[in-house]
């Protein structure tokens, strides 16, 4: 009963109510959709919030013909198998081949970009020639004092949910949300953590659980498990001083700007024009806070709020936001604004974009294309930012898939 109840499988009925005669989808993104970035925002199908697949690929290529020949219980069961081809009803037109590529670590790059964090610019730099460590053990090495090449895959996977959860201000709360989407045992975790962390952080931790215990505000987590996520979460901002400093000058420049005074952080700048508190980013662009005010006087917090529609009750209403916000909305921003300017020269080099999922595009070519073109034109940094590591990574494929 509950695997027939899964919501992914509700999403056959809106492809189907979704395709025109002509055995097309439209309408499924929304230019500009999301207000505060600028990306694109998924419609009708939601094809930006598709299920990651359980079963492995050549169980999904069989179970294709299975649904089709009505023998898909005998392969798998039939509500997994079905949320699992979900992205397989996606595929190229006769005679041609579907080109995909996405950005590798586009918000990671660009959040250092914007920041400063040389050594880590350097990093994915290093990674990208050839000779340099994966950045998710870089991360996990730089953070715990080990050396990346001696970071195993399990502990690859903890500088992965760093990596996610950190970057933007966040804490044990972000650390958790990203360790259960990443299946990562956080009562294992902190075992880990207190035999390879260094003894400075996980006593820094240890002294303020009982402060984060009288607020309410250790999420449920056993007492060394929480412990572990925060001296992780000490030793990831120590890892990165200058991704901190964004965060405070953030703070800063927004209750400067809001005072009247334009001021920087980072890469971006902040102003105010009449009622709005605006952000510019490094292509020109700029991110509207409408109705902006600050909050508590603005003193030694820089908090501040703003009118907008509120993703949980989707009601025009103020919303209370921080610098860390702030920070994510300028990269994600940003890294919007490296896809959508690469599609012209996408276009015109033969690749139809068919749609894009965050930082993939989904092209049809001629079987003649492949996707080292694509993801050459993809990791072409733009003339706003000539020194961003870029990098892409893709795959062709009669039918779209994750790859």
């Amino acid at each position: 009963r509950l695997a027939s109840t899964k919501t992914s499988t509700a999403k056959y009925k809106k492809l189907i109510a979704s395709t025109s005669a002509d055995g097309r989808m439209r309408g499924c993104l929304q230019f500009r959709g999301a207000t505060r970035t600028g990306r694109y925002a998924g419609r009708l199908m939601q094809l930006q919030n598709l299920p990651r697949p359980t079963l492995p690929q050549y169980v999904i290529d069989a179970g294709i013909e299975a649904i089709k020949g009505g023998w898909a219980e005998y392969l798998a069961e039939p509500g997994e198998l079905m949320s699992s081809c979900l992205r397989s009803c996606i595929m190229a037109t006769p005679g041609k081949h579907l080109v995909v590529a996405d950005l590798s670590n586009i918000e990671g790059r660009m959040l250092a970009w914007l920041a400063g964090e040389e050594w880590k610019l350097k990093a994915f730099r290093d990674f990208d020639a050839g000779h340099g460590p994966d950045l998710y053990k870089a991360t996990y090495g730089r953070t715990f004092g080990i050396r990346p090449e001696d970071v195993t895959k399990h502990q690859r996977q903890i500088g992965k949910v760093m990596e996610l959860a950190l970057g933007y201000q966040g804490g044990v709360g972000a650390f958790l949300t990203f360790a259960s989407a990443y299946s990562i045992d956080l009562d294992e975790l902190a075992k880990h953590v207190r035999e390879n962390i260094s003894f400075s952080y996980w006593g820094q931790a240890e002294g303020s659980y009982e402060w984060y215990k009288e607020k309410k505000l250790t999420h449920g987590l056993k007492r060394e498990t929480f412990i572990a996520c925060e001296a992780v979460k000490l030793a990831w901002r120590d890892a990165h001083p200058a991704i901190q400093k964004f965060w405070a000058d953030a703070d800063k420049a927004a209750v400067s700007a809001l005072k009247g005074v334009p001021a920087k952080a980072g890469k971006v700048w902040f102003s105010k024009n009449g009622s709005w508190l605006r952000m510019k980013l490094p292509s020109g662009r700029f991110i509207c806070y409408p109705g902006a005010r600050l909050e508590d006087g603005g003193v030694g917090t820089g908090t501040f709020s703003y009118m907008g529609i509120n993703q949980y009750s989707r009601k025009w209403e103020r919303i209370r936001t921080y610098s860390g916000k702030c920070v994510e909305n300028a990269t994600q921003a940003a890294a919007a604004d490296i896809l959508l300017g690469a599609m012209d020269s996408i276009e015109k080099a033969g690749f139809e974009i068919v749609f894009s999922v965050h930082d993939e595009f989904i092209t049809e070519a001629d079987l003649s294309k492949d996707n080292t073109e694509l993801e050459r034109l993809m990791s072409t940094p733009p003339s706003w930012a000539p020194d961003l590591p870029l990098a892409a990574a893709g795959f062709t494929s009669l039918r779209y898939r994750k790859d």
